[in-house]
């Protein structure tokens, strides 16, 4: 496995960009790790909401995506969240500075580009999973001409 930064892997910036370290990424799965930063936009009070659990398994997503596309000699492009489908969570919120590990498994991918995500974080008594739904077309731009 050739080793990447998480900001190399997944097309966002700043404090929008939350994954700490691809740990191993085989051909329908991936692990990440992160800490729950409490300078983040999603961070109040030194907690974060459970339901960004939703974006830490999108941004893996993107990472394992980002992660296949450099191994073909391709650019990392962006992908859009579709839907999420059976969210369960045994937290309400994370605390700031907990560490968390992210897995995600490829259990779909289609010709055009849509694909689901079976998705698991674990920390300390924390338990979440997921199945998410993504689209990451051809030419974003088109897409995105289209789209307006």
């Amino acid at each position: 496995m050739h080793k990447y930064t998480a900001e190399e892997l997944v097309p966002h910036s700043g404090n929008m960009s939350l994954l700490d370290e691809v740990i191993s990424v085989g051909e329908e799965q991936l692990q990440a790790k992160l800490r729950v930063r409490d300078d983040g936009i999603f961070s109040r009070n030194g907690r974060v909401p459970a339901y960004v659990g939703i974006e830490y398994m999108a941004q893996s997503i993107a990472a394992f995506s980002g992660y296949h596309a450099k191994e073909q000699g391709k650019d990392v492009r962006l992908g859009f969240l579709l839907g999420t489908r059976k969210f369960l969570s045994n937290i309400e919120s994370y605390r700031c500075g907990e560490e968390l590990t992210i897995d995600v498994q490829r259990i779909l991918q289609a010709e055009n580009g849509m694909a689901t995500f079976e998705c698991v974080i674990t920390g300390s008594s924390i338990e979440q999973s997921a199945r998410l739904n993504v689209y990451q077309p051809d030419n974003v731009e088109q897409y995105l001409k289209e789209k307006n």
